[in-house]
């Protein structure tokens, strides 16, 4: 048997796929880019048929860019966006409508009319963990159903499948022989009951969606399926999938209770492993599956954060401040400190722990010495400042994150990670290997396909690169968050 691992990474934006040793290092990686699509204000879809062929394009041109081949691979892990919606028709394979992604704000009605029934919202936080909210998938499925001709029908009839990304790609690489998520990715969907790990009966009946269209729910590391042989040359199985974000969890070997970490994408997400046991946040996080091992649980409370390396692309694309990302560390370093400007990246409103829809972007404390070094400064400065209110909001809730482990793009930027300690007055680390979402899924299917025997070899094969402890006094630090509070409470709506 191979000894090697191959994960697929399928985002927002790109589909990835790298192949990874048994000993956790990078042996090739190949990305494809797909488009974005925005067809009414508010709404986001991507082309499922676009989603696949990225997909197996970089399967197929990863293997060319190492001397490993498919023979050496043990078995295939799965990460993905989270919540974007796809429905198929079960004969066809064909997609009923394009998928819906995670940021789509159509269904916001929807949750507007569900609110008035404040029972019924307590029982979603109560049986899923979640809030409820546009971003999550139950919404999208119901739209689906109401708005394209013949599918409430067909799905009634059982003739359509829904599945989040994770679960396309399964059956599509399967030949659609298998209908199959993760925990991880099925309590995303606002219709998983995480204490009892199974799809909610009262959930499905209120948004009105068939459970003949749900796949079924596996751990995270269990055998999902055999791809194709005419894909890539040879029948692997998928042995691990987690959503995204938790992916990032395990890949940041995250196994111990108190522990978290962030990711700097597009977005922020900081998650907090707290065990077996959910902890319900009264201070609007999530609480979520964090991963589940042989039929155990463990549980996580995570912060989503809407703009973080957005921040850096609007200075750039925006603003033209910049010409390239990279040089805002350079541009950082020059700032005044003390500068007392504040950039509130609000641009599509705040997310957690305020959720405020309404809320847009300022640049506050603007004055003639201001240039752009302080504004630049300010945006990057923003992302842990919104990391902070985080940090924050778990601490009120009795989780005070131990140990904070950072992945994605900015956690590259030193300026951003030395500012990021500061203020929340914790040791930031920095992995070896950033791509630790990929990096967690390859863990997961290595731990089925027996690559790896337990969590104390992945934990093992985690390594630091660099470490950042704070320099400013607890005084600074609090003068500073002060700043960004009073900031933040000047564009707040609700």
């Amino acid at each position: 048997m191979g000894q090697h691992i191959l994960a697929i990474d399928q985002g927002t934006t790109s589909s990835r796929s790298i192949i990874f040793s048994a000993k956790g290092s990078i042996e090739a990686i190949a990305q494809q880019e797909f488009s974005q699509k925005y067809p009414k204000d508010g709404w986001v879809e991507h082309d499922p048929e676009e989603i696949w062929e990225s997909v197996v394009a970089t399967l197929k041109e990863v293997f060319d860019k190492c001397s490993v081949t498919p023979s050496d691979i043990a078995a295939i892990g799965i990460t993905n966006q989270r919540e974007t919606t796809l429905v198929w028709d079960k004969q066809s394979g064909k997609p009923v409508y394009p998928a819906i992604v995670w940021q789509d704000r159509r269904t916001a009605q929807y949750c507007r009319d569900f609110s008035e029934d404040e029972e019924f919202v307590s029982y979603i936080t109560e049986s899923t963990g979640l809030l409820l909210d546009p971003y999550f998938s139950a919404t999208k499925v119901a739209w689906i159903l109401d708005n394209v001709e013949g599918a409430r029908e067909k799905a009634e009839n059982g003739e359509l499948l829904f599945g989040t990304v994770d679960t396309y790609l399964i059956w599509r690489l399967t030949g659609g022989e298998s209908h199959k998520t993760d925990a991880t990715n099925a309590s995303r969907t606002m219709l998983f009951d995480i204490h009892n790990q199974r799809w909610d009966e009262k959930l499905l009946e209120k948004f009105n969606i068939p459970a003949s269209m749900l796949p079924e729910v596996m751990d995270c590391a269990a055998d999902f399926g055999v791809i194709k042989e005419d894909i890539i040359g040879k029948a692997i199985p998928i042995q691990g999938v987690a959503g995204d974000q938790q992916a990032a969890l395990v890949g940041q070997a995250c196994f111990e209770k108190g522990m978290a970490k962030s990711t700097y994408g597009t977005g922020c997400f900081m998650i907090l492993n707290t065990g077996d046991a959910p902890l319900q946040s009264k201070n609007r996080l999530l609480t979520t599956v964090g991963y589940r091992l042989d039929g155990k649980t463990t549980y996580a409370l995570e912060g989503s954060i809407f703009m973080a390396g957005a921040t850096v692309q609007w200075l750039r694309d925006g603003l033209k401040l910049i010409d390239d990302a990279a040089e805002s560390e350079a541009l950082a370093q020059r700032a005044r400190e003390d500068n007392g400007v504040f950039l509130v990246p609000a641009f599509t409103g705040l997310g957690a722990p305020y959720w405020d829809p309404d809320a847009r972007g300022a640049i506050l404390g603007l004055t003639r010495d201001t240039g752009i070094s302080e504004i630049v400064a300010a945006g990057l400065q923003s992302v842990c400042y919104q990391t902070k209110d985080l940090q924050k909001a778990m601490e009120s809730d009795g989780a005070r994150p131990t140990n904070i482990r950072v992945d994605g793009g900015m956690s590259r930027n030193d300026w951003v990670m030395g500012f990021l300690s500061d203020i929340l007055g914790a040791e930031v680390e920095r992995p070896e290997i950033t791509e630790t979402t990929a990096l967690g899924a390859a863990f997961l299917a290595g731990l089925q396909a027996g690559v790896f025997s337990s969590i104390d070899d992945l934990t093992q094969c985690w390594k630091s690169d660099s470490v950042f402890t704070p320099r400013l006094s607890k005084q600074e630090r609090d003068q500073a968050y002060d700043g960004w509070k009073a900031a933040v409470d000047r564009i707040r709506c609700s």
